[in-house]
């Protein structure tokens, strides 16, 4: 479609026409424009879309303006870069007018030229013309001009490795040629002379008495790499490893969870990851082994003796002065030990008590004690004194109203509350009553009663016959069964069944419920209204018009 610029000002008919051709071509009547490249426009574009500025207007209906224009990118120009050493043609002859001095070039001048400066140029002998170079022109983009690797060869890189596998072919048979020269008669005469030289030695004591072999084993123990290092006897260079890979690293000595802490941060582990073991055949023992073990102890008090002489205003410096630090804390630990003996000996002299001071015999201490502490044979506890536990901010093991137990330290299922275990009581800050309570709580549950019930009928009815009873208790299991009224294999009493269509009969000639509230309230009925040989009469008294489906006829068609 046309825009609206190239149209210019429209009729009122031009304009209806032109809707009506826009709807044809929506509804399909009539076929689409075509652009400028014969391929169909969709004519459900929006105007705004299909409509060209003015500035890319082509008078044309086009959809040229939406696309992207056609890269005008130079080709090559990242991958672009100049021959290197490409020449043009052969080289001339003679020395042409205007060409280098030096090698007779034409692309440059004497100044510009690369080659060595000959004593006599080209441009006096004619000989060794060198051939004009390419001048070239790259064009390189923002890209290129900084990419640091642009005219690189990646094939120059292979010369590296081949020079490399040169030089180490060249040392090889280099070596294999020394080994050749020794030939056994050689290594004979070596031996004679070194033993006639040795002879000559013998009366001089300062020369030692090592043979050609123990020098050999020198020799090859220099040349073998030590642990966790890579040492070079020629170069004498060692280059240490970032670890040794035969140790094995802290955090995997045992993976139990709740062994040692692991700080990966500081990579530390302050407790033995093997409690088991003990710490002198333990590979490793925590950091606190070694920290509390050795002479640690010791330079840490003569760091700390160094820092409280600093803050007192002595000049005492450990690092600085070593030697220093460590004879002022031999006298400062002098002249402690001997204040400490004159006060004590002062306060002994002023207030005695020194019979008190005097500890029994080391046989007794070790023999008997007040604690007992069971050890297993690697030295663990196994009874006795322990670490401390950590204590809850909440009250604990406190006791009250007489009771020997917390609250919820028992759960009553029946009733599904907490109470307490020494007297069964679901009620909180209750005063306890024991074993009383326990009992109570015990009869009060609804079995106990169901049973002292039913105990209590069988006393009542202990008189009656045989029958009365079995009839009595009849209803009684059937009220407190699972089971529901007129469900499963029922077995039905004729007596009891011909009573009860009997009381069926009265109660519906009476139109009432009148007996049945006359045996509530006598107690003669249970916890269940109905039972199986009442609700067998209901059914067999039924009319069959209190069934709403009786009267009811299909008048459909019949087939």
């Amino acid at each position: 479609m046309a825009s609206a610029s190239a149209i210019g000002k429209l009729s009122r008919e031009e304009f209806r026409r032109q809707k009506d051709l826009e709807a044809a071509r929506k509804a399909g009547t009539a076929p689409a424009a075509l652009d400028e490249e014969g391929k169909p426009i969709n004519p459900h574009i929006p105007q705004y879309i299909s409509q060209a500025p003015w500035y890319l207007d082509t008078g044309a209906p086009s959809l040229s303006h939406q696309r992207r224009p056609a890269a005008t990118k130079p080709p090559n120009e990242i991958d672009g870069w100049y021959d290197r050493g490409a020449r043009a043609g052969p080289a001339a002859k003679k020395y042409r007018k205007g060409a280098c001095e030096n090698c007779g070039a034409m692309t440059h001048k004497k100044q510009d030229c690369l080659e060595r400066p000959r004593k006599k140029g080209a441009k006096f002998t004619n000989k060794d013309i060198q051939a004009d170079e390419i001048i070239q022109e790259v064009h390189t983009g923002y890209d290129a001009k900084r990419d640091r690797w642009n005219g690189y060869d990646p094939t120059e890189h292979t010369r590296i490795y081949e020079e490399f596998e040169a030089l180490e072919e060249a040392r090889k048979k280099y070596r294999e040629e020394e080994i050749d020269k020794q030939t056994a008669t050689d290594l004979a005469a070596a031996r004679k002379v070194a033993k006639a030289g040795k002879e000559k030695k013998d009366a001089d004591p300062d020369f030692g008495s090592s043979d050609e072999e123990d020098a050999d084993e020198d020799k090859y123990a220099d040349a073998a790499d030590a642990v966790g290092q890579k040492l070079d006897t020629k170069t004498r260079i060692t280059v240490r490893n970032l670890r040794i890979r035969e140790d094995t690293a802290k955090y995997l000595i045992n993976l139990d969870p709740e062994s040692a802490y692991y700080d990966p941060k500081t990579r530390s582990m302050r407790d033995a990851p093997l409690k088991n073991v003990p710490a002198e055949e333990a590979k490793f023992a925590g950091e606190n082994f070694f920290r509390y073990s050795g002479e640690a102890p010791q330079v840490q008090q003569l760091q700390l003796f160094a820092w409280q002489a600093a803050q007192r205003g002595n000049d005492v410096h450990l690092n600085a002065a070593p030697t220093q630090g460590q004879l002022l804390h031999e006298e400062f630990e002098e002249k402690k030990e001997k204040m400490r003996d004159i006060n004590k000996v002062s306060v002994l002299a002023k207030y005695g008590g020194e019979q008190y001071l005097e500890r029994a015999p080391r046989e007794v201490s070790d023999s008997q004690s007040e604690y007992y502490v069971e050890y297993s044979r690697t030295g663990q506890v196994i009874k006795g004194k322990e670490r401390v536990k950590a204590r809850s901010k909440y009250a604990e093991d406190v006791y009250i109203n007489n009771h020997t137990a917390v609250w919820g330290s028992w759960y009553d299922v029946a009733s599904g509350s907490w109470g307490y275990a020494c007297c069964h009581s679901s009620t909180h800050v209750s005063y306890c009553s024991g074993e009383a309570g326990k009992l109570a709580a015990q009869a009060s549950t609804a079995q106990a009663l169901l049973a002292s019930s039913s105990s209590s009928s069988r006393l009542d009815n202990s008189s009656a016959p045989d029958e009365q009873m079995e009839a009595s208790n009849a209803p009684t299991e059937q009220n407190y069964s699972k089971k529901r009224v007129g469900e499963g294999d029922v077995t039905l009493d004729k007596e009891r069944l011909a009573q009860a269509l009997a009381e069926e009969k009265k109660r519906k000639t009476w139109g009432g419920d009148g007996d049945r509230c006359n045996k509530r309230k006598r107690g003669e009925i249970g916890t269940h209204d109905v039972t199986e040989e009442e609700l067998e009469a209901y059914r067999m008294t039924r009319l069959k018009g209190d069934d709403p489906m009786a009267s009811y006829v299909d008048e459909g068609d019949v087939y």
